[in-house]
């Protein structure tokens, strides 16, 4: 289930769980929905109940095999806190993620209220980034909630940017990603809502990274902002 990603900002994606169920407006066009579908039609097993929440427990040790360091975003085609996923499948993942301290893994949720409420119980080894996604100004809560785990990385991936976002408070926030939603069905991004969070992130010295324009064609609006690429990543070294 590990494989190699085209995502900007990560090296290498690892599924433990795929399946997902839409929890917010940013989920209206989700790309995992959409790619397990495609990946049901091709005969995938692994994705043979389509996009319905299920556990892959024969590769939760993967990541014990790769010798090499590795950046892994933790379940691109899922959410590890989904309400259906028991506690003891996220300890277990833990588990492993502690126990391999060569790499750096990526964890993203929206719902960053169960988050909280299990990051007492979790090891927060200095290898673990945890960050929530926020789509506008309606979902800052996540990040309010966010702030008071116990992870030393945290980070916010503001994608997809699908409206405004004024008030963003940045403390205790190591990293920003921000994009647009890409797909046919993709909603518009502003450019100054792009802007309004690099000056803040600029003012706030938070790496500040700029994934892409999006559209339906996200590789003809590319990752240009104001003629830039802003690739900009935490400065915590972890390992």
């Amino acid at each position: 289930m590990g494989q190699k990603s085209k995502i900007e900002w990560t090296e290498t994606t690892w599924n433990p769980i795929t399946g997902c169920t839409k929890i917010s407006s940013g989920c209206a066009n989700c790309y995992a929905e959409r790619m397990a579908g495609r990946l049901k039609a091709m005969g995938q097993k692994r994705y043979s109940n389509g996009f319905e929440l299920t556990v892959h427990d024969d590769v939760f040790y993967q990541p014990l095999t790769w010798k090499k360091p590795q950046v892994i975003f933790v379940n691109s085609m899922s959410d590890l806190f989904h309400e259906d996923v028991p506690d003891s499948v996220i300890m277990e993942i833990f588990q492993v993620m502690n126990k391999t301290p060569q790499h750096t893994y990526q964890i993203l949720t929206k719902r960053s209220d169960r988050l909280l409420n299990l990051s007492p119980d979790l090891n927060w080894t200095s290898n673990i980034w945890m960050g929530v996604s926020i789509e506008s100004q309606r979902y800052l809560k996540r990040i309010h909630d966010l702030q008071r785990t116990h992870a030393k990385l945290k980070f916010l991936s503001i994608e997809p940017l699908i409206g405004p976002i004024a008030r963003l408070n940045l403390d205790k926030l190591d990293w920003v990603v921000v994009g647009g939603e890409s797909g046919p069905n993709a909603r518009p991004m502003r450019k100054e809502w792009v802007d309004c969070i690099k000056d803040i992130c600029i003012l706030d010295r938070v790496p500040f990274f700029f994934k892409q324009w999006g559209g339906k064609n996200k590789h003809r609006t590319g990752r240009l902002l104001d003629g830039k690429t802003w690739d900009e990543m935490p400065n915590l070294v972890t390992g």
